[in-house]
Parts: C-alpha cells; sequence; structure tokens
C-alpha cells in the first residue's frame, strides 16, 4: 500500500469523511514528510506546522460534531508562494518581498479556507515567476525529486516537486508561459492552466494580467477536479474574472472519449527529445484505442507565440516594476530577473500592439482548428528535466527557449491546457497537454481521466 503522503484527496476524502481518518494524524504526517525532505528538495519557502496542527485540530472537531464541509475539509495542501495569506508572509521568492505579510488573503486562498483545507506553508518558486527553471539565489533552488541533480522546473517548481515527492496533496500556482505545465511536466504531476477570467487573481501579484491563469496542480484528475470545482467561480473583486455558468467538473470523470476528436498540430511534433516523442505518441495511440479520433491538424499561426507572449508579458512585467527598476532596488533582484524586466522596458507601443494583433490571429487558428477537432494535444515540453549547470543567467534561458514555445500558445490566447504524466524517460517524467476551447476543463479532464485509468504510468511516484 502507498504510505499516506502518496495518497490522492479522492481516496483519503471517504475516510475522513467516515471519521475513520484523523485531519490532525494526515496533517501530522504531511510535516513529517516535509522535514524530512525540505532539506534536500527545497520545496518551502514558509513553513507552518504549528498553524497547520491548529487548523487541523478545529476540522477534526468540526467533522466530528456533523460539520463536514466536503472533500477538501481536512486535507493540508500549501500554494505557491505568490498568493496573498493573511498574516503570512509573501515573498513571490524575492529579496524584496522577504519581509512582506499581507494583510488580506487571495480570493482563491480563502475559497480553499472555506472548503476546511489545512495550510501547511508556502512554496518556492522563480523571483516574481519569472522564469522555467525554479532556479532561486536568493531562496535556493528547488531539486526535482525523480533525480537531485535535475530541476523542478518553473516558475511553480515548489509546487511540482511538493505534490510529486508527498510533501502536498496539492497546490495552487500560476502560468503566464508555462508555470503551471512546465513543472508539471518535469515532475510528473497533473497541472491546468485554466481558462482566461475562470479562476480569481485577486490578490495574487501576477505581473502580465492579460495573458496568466492561475490553477490546480495535483497527483489524480480526480483531486485536480475536486480542488477546481473549489477555486473556479466568478470574482466581482477582480475585474479579469468572467461571469461563466459553474461546472460539475466530477460530472466528467468515468465518461467515454469514444468519438472526441483530437488535432495534431505539427508545430508541436518538432525538436523533441526521442524519449519524449515515444512516450507522447504511446500516449496518443492509447487515446486512439479508447476511442478517441486522432487528426493531424495544420496551424502555421502558431509560430509567432513566442514572440507574442515576450512582447507582451515584458513590458507588462517592467511597467509593474518600473518604480523599483529606476532606483538602488534594482541591486535585490536577481539577475535574472532583472535583466528581463530591464529587457521589457525596452518594447515599444508599436511592438506591443502587434504582439497583440498575433495573439488575436493565434486565437483565431485555434477557434478555426476547433471547427474540426474538439480539443488538441501536444507535449508538454519537448525535453525531461534538465541538470543543474553553473550559470544560473544561460539556462534559464535556455530552459525558457526550449520549453515556452510549446507552452505559451495556451497563454497568449486564454485557453485552458491539462498537463497529463504519460511516462519516464531515463527516470524522468514526460508529459502530454491538451488543450481546449474557452471553459471546457470539464472534457479535458474526461480525457485526462479516460488515459489515467489505463497509464502504466499513473501509480508511479519518485523513489524515497
Amino acid at each position: 500500500m502507498k504510505p499516506i503522503y502518496y495518497r490522492t484527496i479522492s481516496e483519503l476524502a471517504p475516510l475522513i469523511k467516515a471519521k475513520q481518518l484523523s485531519p490532525v494524524e494526515l496533517t501530522k504526517a504531511v510535516l513529517e514528510r516535509a522535514y524530512q525532505l525540505q532539506p534536500t528538495l527545497n520545496c518551502y519557502i514558509t513553513f507552518l506546522p504549528e498553524q497547520a496542527l491548529e487548523r487541523a485540530r478545529r476540522a477534526e472537531t468540526e467533522i466530528i460534531s456533523g460539520k463536514y464541509r466536503g472533500p477538501l475539509h481536512g486535507i493540508p495542501y500549501a500554494p505557491k508562494d505568490i498568493y496573498y495569506t493573511k498574516g503570512i508572509r509573501t515573498t513571490s521568492g524575492s529579496a524584496l518581498l522577504e519581509n512582506f505579510i499581507p494583510d488580506y488573503n487571495a480570493t482563491v486562498i480563502n475559497r480553499l479556507e472555506d472548503a476546511g483545507c489545512i495550510l501547511t506553508g508556502k512554496l518556492n518558486l522563480n523571483e516574481f515567476a519569472v522564469g522555467e527553471t525554479n532556479i532561486n539565489t536568493h531562496f535556493g533552488n528547488v531539486q526535482n525529486p525523480w533525480n537531485t541533480d535535475c530541476m523542478s522546473g518553473g516558475s511553480s517548481g515548489g509546487s511540482g516537486a511538493a505534490v510529486s515527492a508527498g510533501l502536498s496533496f496539492f497546490s495552487v500556482a500560476t502560468d503566464s508561459a508555462g508555470s503551471i505545465r512546465v513543472p508539471s511536466g518535469f515532475c510528473g504531476v497533473y497541472g491546468l492552466k485554466p481558462s482566461y477570467g475562470l479562476v480569481s487573481l485577486y490578490g495574487i501579484p501576477v505581473l502580465t494580467k492579460s495573458l496568466v491563469g492561475a490553477g490546480p496542480m495535483a497527483r489524480s484528475i480526480e483531486d485536480m477536479a475536486i480542488v477546481l470545482q473549489s477555486i473556479a467561480g466568478y470574482d466581482p473583486k477582480d475585474n479579469t474574472s468572467e461571469k461563466v455558468p459553474p461546472e460539475n467538473y466530477y460530472f466528467y470523470l468515468g465518461k467515454s472519449i469514444k468519438g472526441i476528436k483530437i488535432g495534431l498540430p505539427n508545430y508541436f511534433f518538432k525538436d523533441l527529445d526521442p524519449g519524449v516523442e515515444s512516450h507522447v505518441m504511446y500516449a496518443i495511440r492509447d487515446l486512439e484505442r479508447l476511442g478517441a479520433v486522432i487528426k493531424e491538424v495544420s496551424m502555421p499561426e502558431l509560430s509567432m507565440s513566442l514572440v507574442a507572449d515576450v512582447v507582451t508579458e515584458g513590458p507588462e512585467a517592467a511597467a509593474y516594476h518600473h518604480e523599483n527598476l529606476t532606483t538602488q532596488k534594482k541591486t535585490l533582484y536577481q539577475d535574472y530577473t532583472r535583466i528581463t524586466l530591464e529587457a521589457g522596458e525596452l518594447t515599444t507601443g508599436m511592438e506591443y500592439e502587434k504582439a497583440q494583433k498575433a495573439r488575436r490571429v493565434i486565437r483565431h487558428a485555434f477557434y478555426r482548428t476547433f471547427r474540426d477537432v474538439d480539443v488538441v494535444a501536444a507535449p508538454t515540453v519537448p525535453i525531461t528535466a534538465p541538470h543543474f549547470t553553473a550559470d544560473p543567467i544561460d539556462q534559464n534561458l535556455e530552459v525558457w527557449m526550449r520549453c515556452t514555445p510549446y507552452t505559451c500558445p495556451a497563454d497568449v490566447t486564454g485557453l485552458p491546457s491539462l498537463s497529463i504524466p504519460v511516462g519516464l524517460s531515463n527516470g524522468l517524467p514526460v508529459g502530454i497537454q491538451i488543450i481546449g476551447r474557452p471553459f471546457a476543463e470539464g472534457q479535458m479532464l474526461q480525457i485526462g481521466h479516460a488515459y489515467q485509468k489505463i497509464s502504466p504510468f499513473k501509480n508511479l511516484v519518485p523513489i524515497d
């Protein structure tokens, strides 16, 4: 039997509801796991064991008295340290905010508290979520639990490694160029960049508000559905929030995918590592055996995605940081972050407008493709987790150049994208992503669940 810290929410929740499992004992198990592996993996920036145990005791009292709130009640978790948490420091992975303590919660954190979750701490990230490596010269790098000589991916690397290694049952993170899906792919967990406007950004100091999505990372599709159900929905405090009808994401799980049409754009199937290519193609054939209809599609417009993302993200992030960049505070930034932000300040208004036009063209290309297929499938990233090298600036740039072209098409269009683990290449995880229509998360989870049920890799975890 799997150790309790490797169990899923969907396995644990019925036991908690039936009073067969104590939230206190569950929280202790996760905290002990975190104590054991934090020195090696460096997932946490802020650790909250006393507060977590106090909240676990409160949850247990509520459940014993018959006040069960639902499947997240009594479940420990840790968010990326970019979500505001009232009275708890929120560093965004930067020395500039090392001691910053918000006086309110992000909406997502409030919704998880209302669901009865147990906050165990805040997780490491690239500084201000800039980068795809989780190389952090201030708080330290996050190591990949599958091979600690390798990176976890970023910017949500603490989330990917913590969920993968059993230090948290799930996490919530952000994604503006791949920051949920890159670490999900590198660490072998499920990760969802939701439709733009589905999950509130209130209380998340995102630098690129026209691109970013906030979403869950977990160890199963069922768990993804449970968490998304709790955090999705309109928020009047967030001006990017869309008034879409609430969905029952669990409703889609277990449904056949027979007849669902999956498009394979040739853009995504070039320059792949051999192990990535073989596992992704095996997964696509598995989906076909389950009844999906596989169709090659042409989307040459996707070649504009990387430029559109960079020329949008750069000046939006630079505008957010402009005051710091013009004072002595700029010396507190890590070199890679500062260089990236200063490059964003060089973008002209004409270049920015051209990027927005390119985003519209790319979005139209997806909508045209969705007339013939239901979703698009692609490798999450073209490589497995790289080994750390001596030069963080060069490695940040190298990983960003290899991975972002595969993840940023969903960001520049605002479309949802779900990363699914599909195997191991040389001992390191490989992922496939499903990109869907706006607010079609249910159908994407349906596809992911169908694959998960027959996947030979569904129970693989890092070796202790």
